[in-house]
């Protein structure tokens, strides 16, 4: 989320939508979700490859400082 947001808060959206439950129960949602949801994310991950490289530049003038960064991805050999 771009912004933090608490379980009352939640709470109250929810209700505006006509789903009454307490905070608490939110929690105990969370807690008990969260590790069963990172699981399944991770199952799903896309692996990574072995080897990158990183290009880096600097460009310096009067006017203007640039730093330029890319990343490479090589092919297993």
């Amino acid at each position: 989320m771009a912004y933090p947001i608490s379980y009352r808060q939640i709470e109250e959206m929810m209700e505006e939508r006509g789903v009454e439950v307490d905070h608490s129960t939110l929690n105990r949602w969370v807690v008990k979700y969260a590790p069963l949801l990172d699981q399944q994310f991770r199952a799903r991950k896309r692996p990574v490859g072995s080897s990158w490289r990183l290009d880096e530049t600097y460009v310096k003038s009067k006017v203007l400082k640039y730093l330029y960064r890319r990343s490479i991805k090589l092919a297993p050999p």
